[in-house]
């Protein structure tokens, strides 16, 4: 694990973890005192004290957690001193991991379900914590960076001619949210069903004919030429006109590669073998669907006129 810089996760991830944290039903100390907690990532002797009768940071946790306990519970959150909203990365990571350390937390159910917690944010910046060895039973974590991608949960469906295809939508982002990264095949295999259904929904709107046997390919052949999608241009420029047709012809590679996994690593048509799939390629799977996706939804609300509010398909 290397150095980060700062503020590679955001501040509203940063909040979001923090405020789960001080709502949920764990204590960040587990079942250390906070000055014993804190010395295993701070040297709180350095540290200067917000108490002018301590020479440093030591003596005040202790007075104020130990002695009185006359801080609020998730006082460190908010102490400048230990960074958590506005320092390093690293040290953030290193919070949240000894917060489930098996020193700090006994109970391996708990740890569990916090680390569930925390990866379900920190994921969407590009992190999370990960088993890197074993303490008997327990699990010692650490973190590692990944390549973030769109968090499924915070995808936001706008409203389609259908309301239950609507629904049907939602469903594929809820199996991808459920499986990216306990079950990558699967996630795989929905994100190439996402695509079909808004496909099949696009077409539905503008009046075009396809058959159910239809494959994604074709079904995206047929969105592309109904919303002039491979058509694109860019006026007054030239150039720029020629990349944008670049771009939409590297989109139809983009969803042919999305059928072509779902085909060779998703769960769509059974093996006799495991998948190789892991949660890293769901994720490219799934931004790439993102990717298709969205500029669909943007192409078929500027064009179609039964599409009347110019809500994007995804925010």
């Amino acid at each position: 694990m290397t150095s980060m810089s700062p503020a590679g996760i955001s501040r509203d991830t940063r909040s979001n973890v923090l405020d789960w944290l001080s709502l949920s039903e764990y204590d960040w100390s587990g079942r250390l005192e906070h000055p014993q907690f804190l010395a295993r990532i701070y040297d709180l002797d350095a540290l200067p004290s917000n108490d002018y009768r301590y020479k440093n940071a030591a003596g005040d946790i202790r007075q104020h957690m130990v002695n009185n306990w006359d801080w609020e519970d998730d006082w460190v959150f908010d102490d400048e001193r230990f960074q958590l909203r506005d320092g390093d990365d690293e040290v953030f990571l290193k919070f949240l991991v000894e917060t489930v350390h098996p020193r700090v937390r006994d109970d391996r159910d708990a740890a569990a379900a916090m680390v569930a917690a925390y990866n379900d944010t920190l994921r969407r910046d590009g992190y999370e914590l990960f088993e890197t060895g074993r303490f008997g039973d327990r699990i010692i974590y650490g973190w590692r960076q990944i390549a973030a991608y769109h968090a499924p949960a915070t995808l936001k469906l706008t409203q389609t001619p259908d309301l239950t295809e609507n629904a049907v939508l939602r469903r594929h982002l809820d199996l991808i949210e459920r499986d990216l990264n306990s079950d990558p095949a699967a996630a795989i295999s929905s994100c190439k069903n996402l695509l079909e259904s808004q496909c099949k929904i696009v077409l539905t709107d503008l009046e075009v004919e396809f058959s159910e046997r239809d494959e994604l390919p074709g079904l995206f052949s047929s969105v592309a030429s109904a919303l002039a999608i491979n058509a694109g241009s860019v006026d007054g420029s030239k150039r720029g006109s020629e990349a944008v047709r670049k771009a939409m012809r590297a989109l139809s590679t983009l969803v042919q590669s999305v059928a072509e996994a779902r085909n060779s690593i998703g769960d769509g048509h059974g093996s006799v073998n495991e998948s190789p799939a892991t949660s890293r390629h769901a994720r490219l799977v799934f931004n790439s669907t993102v990717a298709a996706a969205q500029f669909i939804a943007d192409t078929w609300h500027e064009t179609s006129p039964k599409q009347s509010e110019n809500v994007p398909f995804f925010t």
